[in-house]
């Protein structure tokens, strides 16, 4: 069974935009079952531009009904069948926001008719749905509106079906039912899972952790391990599984301090025998006879201590170009620029002229420091508020002193109520280099909601 879905929404990101108008026909395969049709009053502006594509207007929604209010529907006639859509991820994705604002944790199983197009129909000039429709002699009656597009999506995917013959949709696709390669574990089991950020781990027969991880979707990330045949080691993971657990922590800084947490103190057999996939580089300085200051990015190798790490060489590149330009350094004296003589930022006076002599390692090296500085946790004392794992709560990471306290869950209401309430919810956590190295990240990209200073 499947639900061949449509929205329109007033514009925006995925995380921003409101859902303007719904369309949901159930299919078995050969007719329609079942349908619903609807505005959706969005609580919020529709933009000029999105009313001139759709023709949905802020007075045709003033008397929709809320999303909350067709939630309940939603659910019930989208229950137990694959959703499929024109594009899936952004109509699922779209919906599951509406849901997860709720409290609500929507999962389906996707098909998406772009992707079967591609597959069942190759080589047309365009896969959008108008061009495609006209393509193939679909009419749409009302483009761009929710119900009009999914009649087309419902006529397109009956012709994917017929074109279909060695049944890849219709005969292995079940909803309820993932696929993968590990007896052990049953479909069942796998829908328990979120699809949200947190920690999994992973035990054998003697229920011993074998592996701990952390992912933004706990039940994809564990799909892609169950069905790993690419590596010796993932195979050989994947044969000794035979139970998952996860904990949901709201967001990625969390999930990441947890993760290491673990494995410094339980020491999983698998994490352990990997090699780490994030952190790989780092930046050291380095200082020559003639006195000044180098910036180097290179691989961490074991032992070795630098002043911040980072999980790519792009990063890290991307890091040393944003310290040039701020502080006026020398592209030659971080390891941007390999020409001998002046570098290319003196021509641009972005440059003081250390790579020349021009300027003296003392007035130099000053404006490396500051630099260093700019990376190192900015704050002293500080609690960084982040998403936690319900709306009316925040998790909140504490630093003291410039090192790492720990973390908790705290009431949203609790935030406007002092330190010293904060403080109860921290749960002590060893500060070493890797949380330093995963806050100063978070830190320096700004991933977070609010910083409290204390």
């Amino acid at each position: 069974m499947y639900t061949i879905v449509d929205i329109e929404t007033n514009g925006g990101s995925l995380r921003n935009s409101k859902i303007t108008e719904i369309a949901i026909y159930k299919y078995d395969g050969e007719k329609v079952v079942d349908e619903f049709v609807s505005l959706i009053n969005p609580e919020s502006y529709i933009p000029p531009y999105i009313t001139h594509l759709t023709g949905i207007t802020n007075d045709m929604v003033a008397g929709a009904p809320k999303f909350y209010e067709v939630a309940k529907r939603i659910i019930e006639i989208t229950e137990n069948t694959i959703f499929v859509a024109h594009s899936v991820n952004f109509d699922f994705s779209i919906i599951r926001q509406e849901f997860k604002q709720l409290g609500y944790d929507f999962n389906r199983e996707k098909l998406c008719t772009v992707k079967l197009s591609r597959k069942l129909i190759p080589l047309q000039p365009s896969y959008s749905l108008g061009k495609l429709a006209e393509a193939l002699g679909i009419e749409i009656k009302g483009r761009h509106r929710a119900g009009g597009d999914a009649e087309a999506t419902v006529k397109l995917f009956e012709m994917l079906l017929a074109l279909d013959t060695k049944k890849t949709v219709s005969g292995n696709i079940k909803p309820g039912e993932p696929r993968h390669d590990n007896p052990n574990i049953s479909a069942a089991q796998i829908n328990t899972l979120p699809q949200e950020p947190g920690v999994y781990y992973f035990y054998n027969a003697a229920r011993e952790l074998i592996y701990v991880g952390k992912s933004k979707n706990i039940r994809k990330r564990v799909m892609s391990h169950l069905m790993n045949s690419q590596t010796k080691k993932g195979l050989a993971m994947r044969k000794e599984i035979t139970d998952i657990d996860f904990e949901v922590t709201g967001n990625e800084l969390i999930a990441l301090l947890k993760e290491s947490h673990i494995i410094k103190t339980q020491k999983p057999f698998f994490n352990s025998a990997q090699k780490r996939t994030y952190f790989q580089y780092g930046l050291f300085t380095d200082q020559q006879l003639d006195g000044y200051l180098r910036l180097v990015l290179k691989k961490i190798q074991p032992g070795s201590l630098p002043l911040t790490a980072y999980g790519s060489r792009k990063e890290g590149t991307e890091h040393l170009y944003s310290l040039n330009e701020t502080y006026e350094l020398c592209l030659a004296f971080t390891g941007l620029s390999k020409s001998r003589g002046a570098c290319f930022h003196y021509s641009l006076k972005q440059c003081r002229g250390a790579c020349i002599g021009k300027e003296t390692p003392e007035a130099y090296n000053a404006r490396v420091m500051e630099a260093l500085k700019s990376f190192r946790f900015m704050h002293q004392n500080i609690f960084v508020i982040n998403k936690g794992r319900t709306l009316n709560e925040r998790s909140v990471v504490q630093v003291r002193a410039g090192r790492y306290v720990g973390w908790g869950f705290a009431p949203l209401h609790s935030l406007s109520t002092g330190v010293a309430k904060l403080q109860q919810y921290i749960n002590p956590y060893p500060h070493n280099r890797d949380v330093q190295h995963i806050l100063n990240r978070f830190l320096n990209k700004g991933w977070y909601e609010q910083l409290i200073n204390y």
